[in-house]
């Protein structure tokens, strides 16, 4: 996605400690999330998820399943 662009988070594919730590950070099915900014290669990733922004690797975001809104 690009930045500036938002979507829902559709579920989260991870496992384990993973998965807790995404899900404890607001990654529930339904969220609304805007992408702020990448780095130059793509990685980390800011989002922003109820108001906070967070960065994520590629490797965690690869994991999260969303569907883009118009």
């Amino acid at each position: 996605m690009p930045p500036g662009a938002f979507a829902k988070v559709h579920s989260v594919e991870a496992k384990g400690e993973i998965r807790q730590r995404l899900l404890e950070m607001g990654f529930i099915r339904g969220t609304r999330i805007r992408v702020e900014r990448l780095a130059p290669m793509g990685d980390p990733m800011e989002l922003v998820i109820r108001g906070t922004h967070l960065s994520l690797r590629k490797e965690e975001s690869a994991c999260i399943l969303v569907v883009p809104e118009a």
